[in-house]
């Protein structure tokens, strides 16, 4: 049968806005941190902000974003552990990055 040789994708993107709530906005730790996340998955992460598309598994990437407080931005999630990977970043920005 046809159907059984075809890689069927299993998952759909998702896709989250999400706001800085901190006061020091998105700097370096919550970078590194929000980095050191995404690399327990398999899937693919993106941020979006102001027309860049960053890599979220790259600290270069999500360093150049300088994301002030009370900015907001889109997160995708791609892949097969996609559900568990969105609802830890996104859980990790609504906490305003444990900061205070």
């Amino acid at each position: 049968m046809v159907d059984s040789c075809i890689n069927k994708k299993k998952y759909l993107m998702i896709e989250r806005e999400v706001e800085i709530v901190n006061n020091a906005g998105l700097h370096t730790r919550p970078a590194a941190t929000i980095v050191k996340i995404a690399a327990k998955y398999k899937c693919e992460f993106f941020i979006h902000k102001d027309g860049m598309n960053i890599n979220g598994k790259s600290i270069i990437g999500v360093m150049t974003l300088a994301a002030e407080k009370g900015s907001k931005i889109m997160l995708t999630f791609d892949g097969e552990d996609e559900e568990k990977a969105a609802e830890e970043i996104i859980d990790y920005f609504n906490r305003g990055f444990d900061e205070e």
